[in-house]
């Protein structure tokens, strides 16, 4: 029976040495795995801090392009309302000039007379209505920003750059001068 003891402590030594060997070995595996899972759970941070880095700047992107797109858009109502006006203005000039003719030669009632001074009418209340401002000129004083020189006189009874005549009414939209006012100056 000693030998069978015998053989059974060995087989018991030897399963214990392989089981300690075995033991050695996965604990060497365990820290490689964790360096391994360590890299890759880097390496996984660094392209998802990359991906949202990305994903900021093309979000930045979008909105200054949505900014500029609005502002270019406004840029060009403004642009094209103002081409419009300048080119009706001839006609509101004329119409106008038409009125300022016959005013106090033709009867009140006149339908052709009240049909020009009410088309006159309607459109200074279109131009009105969109923004568009006369520039007041006569008793002003002289601003090259609003006003055109196209004659001077020597008048003590006016002030010094006193518009005294307006000739030709000038036009403003939104702060932007369309046509300047066609002015005669004093002093």
């Amino acid at each position: 029976m000693k030998k069978d003891e015998a053989l059974e402590e060995q087989q018991t030594t030897a399963e214990a040495a392989e089981a300690t060997e075995a033991e050695a070995v996965q604990a060497e595996e365990i820290p490689d795995a964790v360096d391994e899972t360590a890299e890759k759970i880097a390496k996984l941070e660094q392209q998802a801090s990359d991906n949202l880095d990305k994903y900021q700047r093309t979000l930045a992107e979008f909105d200054n392009f949505r900014k500029r797109t609005i502002k270019e858009k406004a840029v060009m109502y403004d642009d094209g309302v103002r081409s419009t006006i300048e080119k009706l203005l001839t006609v509101i000039d004329n119409l106008e000039r038409a009125v300022a003719v016959q005013e106090g030669k033709v009867d009140a009632d006149d339908a052709f007379f009240k049909g020009v001074k009410m088309t006159l009418v309607q459109f200074r209340e279109i131009l009105h209505s969109m923004g568009v401002e006369e520039i007041k000129a006569l008793g002003e004083k002289f601003d090259p920003n609003l006003h055109a020189a196209v004659a001077h006189e020597d008048d003590e009874s006016y002030g010094e750059n006193e518009v005294i005549l307006e000739m030709l009414k000038g036009y403003k939209y939104k702060d932007k001068v369309i046509r300047h006012s066609m002015v005669k100056v004093a002093n």
